[in-house]
C-alpha cells in the first residue's frame, strides 16, 4: 500500500529519516531534521538518548502510516478515519496548525499532547446474531428431521461493523450431515441414437431408489427429456416429419425441445411407469438442444418440485450441445431470458429464444444450488470435461453405449461432488474485499482461491474456514449492505450484514453556522470547521471563487507530499509565504518554500567546498570544479606519469586521482601491478602465433591477438632501445616448445600497443652422436673394470683376514692329556717281580 502512495525515492528518504531519529548526537539530529523536512514523515519520536531503546520497527511503520494520514489532507473526522485504520482525529487543535494536521497516527497525536479523550478513533466489531450448532445425528436415528431442521453450516447470521482498512475475521464451520435429503432429476436425450439407452432407463427408478437408500432415507427422483428446437435446420418441418421424424418403419414421437415428464417423487414405480411410456424422437443435426432443457430445469423450481436439499441434475446424452449464437441458424436472435416457460410441462419458447450461454447456465445452476452430473458416452468425454471445468460443482461420468452403468455412474459422481465443499459469496459492495483460509481434514490449511474449498470430506467430517472482510471506503449510496456466503450445491447460507463506520461520534454534536468558523461560514464539529458550500480554508475564511480548489493545503504541498510549504512557511489561502531567518543572508525561496541557499553539501567544512554557490540546495560549481560539494577538481596534472601519459594509459583521471580501469593495476599513476605475471609472459603466446604461426593460440590468433601492431626486424640490433623512447618499453626473451629463443619488445605509445619482434628464431645446434656413443661405451667399460678391481681387492682383504685368524688360533692351541678321557699313552711299563733293585 505504501509504495503506491509514495514515490520510491521519497519512501527511501522517509525511512532513512525515521531510522536516524534515535541517533542522539547533534549532527545526526540535524540530518534527521533535514530528511524529515524533505519527506514529510511525522517525526515526533523523542530525541533523548535514554528514550532510544524504546524505538523499534513498529514505530517506523507508525511513522510511515502517520505520514499517510497527514498526506490524505482530511478536512473532517469522517474523512480522517477512512484513510487508514491507524489514523485518528484530534479534537484539540494547536493554534496555527492546519486542519489536516488533526489527522495523524495515534502515537504521533499523543506526542503532540493530544489527550486520549480528545482522540476520535472508532473501531470495527463482529456480532453473531444466529448461531445454531451443526446437526449431529445418525441415518438410523429414530428422530426424522425436515430439511429445514438440519444445520450444516455455523454461524447462520452475523453483523460486521467495518472501518476502512481494518479487516474483521470470523470462523465458519461446516459439517456434512448424515442422511441428508437428496433430489435427483434425470434429464435424458431422446434423439434416435439413444433408443437402446431408453430401454435401460425404464427400470432406473426402483433400482436407483434401492441404491440411494444406502445414502439417505429421504430421496426423490424426477424425469425429463429433450430433443431439439422445433425449427429448421435442427429438425425437418415437413408435415410428415413433424408427426414422425424417424425414417423407415420406426415409430417415433413428434420432436420437441424439452418435456418435464415426472415431477420429483419418492415413488420409484411411478418413475418406471412414466419412463416406460416414453418414445424416441429424432432431429437432423448432431448437437442437441440440451442447454435449453438444463435452463428450464434450473429455473422452473415449482414445476420440477425442487426442495431446499441437495439437488442433483443428471444430464444423459451421446452428442454435443448447441449454445448461445447457434440459434441464428434458425433465425432466432433473441438471447435466452433465463426464465421459466413451461406450459403443460412443455417448453414453449424454444422457437423464440436462443440457446443459453455457458456463463448464463453457470449463474442459474449456482443460484438454484443444482449440482450437475454429465453422463455422456466416451466419444464426447473431452468436450464435457472442458464444460465441467467451467461449471462449479459438476462431474462427468462415462456412459456405456446402452446406459447400463448409469446407476454406478450416478453414485460415483454423487460421492465425488459431496466430498468437496466450495464456498462462494454474493456480489460484494464497492470497496469491500473478502479473503478465505481453509482448515480442512488433518489440519491441512490453504489460502487464496484454494482457501475457499476443502476436499475428501466424508459424512460427519467437520472443517472450518477463517473469513476476513475488509473495506477500503464507505459506500456512496448506503451505510448498510448485506452479503451471503454459502457452500456450492447446498441451500444453507450465512447472512452477513455490513455496517460501515463513515463518520465520528463527535460529528453528531456539531454547531451549525458557528462563530468559530469565520462569521458562521461553517459547522464546528470535532474541534474543526466543516465549511458551508462555497467556502474553504481552515476557518472557512476563503471563497471558492478566490482559489482553484477546495483543498487549500494541497496548493501548498509540493508533488502531492505531506509537508505544507515544505515546513518552511505558512499556507495562506493556497499560497505559501516563506519564513524569515535570523541571518538575513540565509533565504528560503520557491513556490513551496522548498529552496534555500544554506543547505547544500559541504567539503572541508565549507559550503560547496568554497568553490561554488548554493542555489535551491544544490551547488553551482566554479570553473574546473565539479561534484555535489564542488570538491572534485578537473585538473589532470596530478595524474601524469613519468612517461607523460595520464595514468600510464591504464586508467582515467577523476578529481585529480587516477582510477585504474583494470583492478590489477594500482599506484598514484597505475604503474604498479603486484599480481601481474609480467608483460613478456602475458603477451608471449600472441607474439609467437602472429610472428611464427605457432604456440598455444595459433588456432585462435586472429580472434584473440589483434590488440597490438607488430613490426618484424632482422636481428636484435634492430629492436627499439629504452634510451630512445619517451614511453614504457619492455625487452622480452622467451623460449618456445622446441627450445628456440625469440626476442621482442612491447610498448604503449599514444594509447597504441606496439610489438617489435626478431624474425628469426635462435635455436641451439644439434648434438654430435659419435662422441656421445663412444663416451657412453668407454664409460660402461671403465665402470665395469672398476667394479671388478674393487671386487678383487675386497676378496684379497677377506682372505688375508681369514688366514691371519687361522694362524693366531693355531699358535694358541694347547694339548692337555688330562683333559681327554680316552687318551692312552703309547709307552707300556712292565715291572719284573723278581727284580730286587739290584
Amino acid at each position: 500500500m505504501l509504495p503506491s502512495l509514495l514515490g520510491t525515492d521519497r519512501l527511501i528518504i522517509r525511512i532513512l529519516g525515521c531510522l536516524f531519529v534515535c541517533f542522539c548526537d547533534i549532527e545526526l539530529k540535524l540530518i534527521n531534521f533535514k530528511l524529515g523536512t524533505l519527506s514529510g514523515c511525522s517525526l515526533y519520536s523523542p530525541l533523548n538518548q535514554s528514550d532510544c531503546p524504546e524505538w523499534n520497527t513498529s514505530w517506523l511503520l507508525t511513522c510511515l502510516e502517520g505520514s499517510i494520514c497527514i498526506k490524505a489532507n482530511a478536512q473532517s473526522c469522517g474523512e480522517c478515519i477512512q484513510v487508514a485504520e491507524s489514523c485518528g482525529w484530534c479534537k484539540f487543535l494547536t493554534v496555527g496548525e492546519s486542519k489536516s494536521a488533526r489527522c495523524d497516527d495515534l502515537e504521533s497525536l499523543k506526542k503532540r499532547n493530544c489527550a486520549v479523550t480528545k482522540i476520535e478513533n472508532p473501531r470495527g466489531s463482529i456480532s453473531i446474531n444466529e448461531n445454531k450448532p451443526v446437526t449431529n445425528r445418525k441415518k438410523d436415528s429414530a428422530d426424522k428431521l425436515n430439511p429445514g431442521q438440519i444445520t450444516q453450516i455455523q454461524p447462520q447470521k452475523l453483523t460486521l461493523t467495518l472501518r476502512t482498512g481494518e479487516p474483521q475475521t470470523f470462523d465458519l464451520k461446516f459439517k456434512r450431515a448424515e442422511d441428508y435429503p437428496i433430489d435427483l432429476y434425470y434429464l435424458m436425450d431422446l434423439s434416435f441414437s439413444m433408443k437402446d439407452d431408453l430401454e435401460n432407463v425404464k427400470n432406473l427408478g426402483t433400482d436407483l431408489m434401492a441404491e440411494m437408500q444406502k445414502i439417505t432415507s429421504d430421496f426423490k427422483i424426477g424425469f425429463g427429456s429433450f430433443v431439439e428446437k422445433t425449427v429448421m435446420p435442427y429438425i425437418s418441418t415437413t408435415p410428415a416429419r413433424l408427426i414422425n421424424p424417424c425414417t423407415g418403419n420406426q415409430n417415433c414421437t413428434s420432436p420437441f425441445s424439452y418435456k418435464n415428464v415426472l415431477k420429483l417423487t419418492d415413488k420409484g414405480d411411478e418413475f418406471n411407469r412414466l419412463v416406460s411410456q416414453q418414445q424416441i424422437s429424432g432431429n437432423l443435426d448432431s448437437p442437441e438442444g440440451g442447454f435449453d432443457a438444463i435452463m428450464q430445469v434450473a429455473v422452473c423450481g415449482e414445476h420440477i418440485g425442487w426442495r431446499d436439499v441437495t439437488r442433483l441434475l443428471v444430464f444423459s446424452t451421446d452428442a454435443g450441445f448447441h449454445f448461445a449464437g447457434d440459434g441464428k441458424l434458425g433465425g432466432i436472435v433473441l438471447p435466452n431470458d433465463g426464465k421459466c416457460h413451461l406450459e403443460n410441462n412443455m417448453y414453449t419458447m424454444s422457437h423464440y429464444y436462443d440457446y443459453p450461454s455457458i456463463a448464463h447456465l453457470v449463474q442459474k445452476l449456482s443460484d438454484n444450488n443444482i449440482q450437475t452430473i454429465f453422463a455422456v458416452t466416451e466419444e464426447f468425454q473431452p468436450v464435457y470435461q472442458e464444460l465441467k471445468n467451467l461449471i462449479p460443482k459438476s462431474a462427468v461420468g462415462t456412459l456405456s453405449s446402452n446406459s447400463s452403468n448409469v446407476i454406478k455412474l450416478i453414485i460415483d459422481a454423487y460421492n465425488s461432488l459431496s466430498s468437496e465443499v466450495i464456498l462462494e459469496n454474493t456480489k460484494l459492495p464497492e470497496g469491500v474485499s473478502i479473503t478465505y483460509k481453509s482448515i480442512c481434514k488433518n489440519g491441512v490449511e490453504a489460502t487464496g482461491e484454494n482457501g475457499r474449498k476443502c476436499s475428501n470430506i466424508s459424512i460427519g467430517d467437520e472443517v472450518s474456514f477463517k473469513i476476513s472482510i475488509d473495506s477500503q471506503k464507505c459506500p456512496s449510496h448506503s451505510k448498510n449492505e448485506t452479503i451471503k456466503i454459502r457452500p456450492l450445491g447446498f441451500t444453507e447460507e450465512v447472512e452477513i450484514v455490513l455496517n460501515f463506520i463513515c463518520d465520528c461520534q463527535c460529528a453528531k454534536e456539531g454547531e451549525p453556522e458557528s462563530e468559530k468558523c469565520h462569521e458562521g461560514n461553517g459547522t464546528f464539529e470535532c474541534g474543526a470547521c466543516k465549511c458551508n458550500e462555497g467556502r474553504i480554508g481552515r476557518l472557512c475564511e476563503c471563497s471558492k471563487d478566490e482559489v482553484r480548489t477546495e483543498d487549500l493545503d494541497a496548493n501548498c504541498r509540493k508533488d502531492n507530499g505531506t509537508d505544507i510549504c515544505s515546513n518552511n512557511g505558512d499556507c495562506v489561502c493556497g499560497t505559501c509565504e516563506c519564513k524569515k531567518r535570523e541571518n538575513p543572508a540565509e533565504i528560503y525561496s520557491g513556490k513551496y518554500c522548498e529552496c534555500d541557499n544554506f543547505n547544500c553539501d559541504r567539503s572541508n567544512n565549507k559550503l560547496c567546498g568554497g568553490h561554488g554557490r548554493c542555489e535551491c540546495r544544490k551547488c553551482i560549481c566554479d570553473a574546473n570544479y565539479t561534484g555535489s560539494a564542488c570538491d572534485c577538481s578537473l585538473d589532470t596534472s596530478t595524474c601524469l606519469a613519468k612517461n607523460g601519459q595520464i595514468c600510464n594509459g591504464r586508467g582515467t583521471c577523476e578529481c585529480g586521482i587516477c582510477k585504474c580501469t583494470d583492478a590489477k593495476f594500482q599506484g598514484p599513476t597505475c604503474e604498479i601491478c603486484p599480481t601481474c605475471p609480467g608483460v613478456c609472459v602475458e603477451h608471449k603466446d600472441c607474439v609467437q602465433c602472429r610472428a611464427f604461426g605457432a604456440g598455444e593460440k595459433k588456432d585462435t590468433c586472429q580472434r584473440d591477438c589483434d590488440y597490438f601492431k607488430m613490426f618484424k626486424v632482422k636481428d636484435r640490433d634492430g629492436l627499439p632501445q629504452p634510451t630512445d623512447q619517451s614511453f614504457p618499453l619492455t625487452h622480452c626473451k622467451q623460449r618456445d616448445e622446441n627450445d628456440c629463443w625469440f626476442y621482442y619488445t612491447y610498448a604503449i605509445r599514444n594509447q597504441t600497443k606496439e610489438v617489435f619482434v626478431v624474425e628469426q628464431l635462435e635455436c641451439p645446434a644439434g648434438p654430435d652422436i659419435i662422441p656421445i656413443v663412444a663416451g657412453v661405451v668407454a664409460g660402461i667399460v671403465l665402470i665395469g673394470l672398476a667394479l671388478l678391481l674393487i671386487w678383487k681387492l675386497l676378496m684379497i682383504i677377506h682372505d688375508r683376514r681369514e688366514f691371519a685368524k687361522f694362524e693366531k688360533e693355531k699358535m694358541n692351541a694347547k694339548w692337555d692329556t688330562g683333559e681327554n678321557p680316552i687318551y692312552k699313552s703309547a709307552v707300556t711299563t712292565v715291572v719284573n717281580p723278581k727284580y730286587e733293585g739290584k
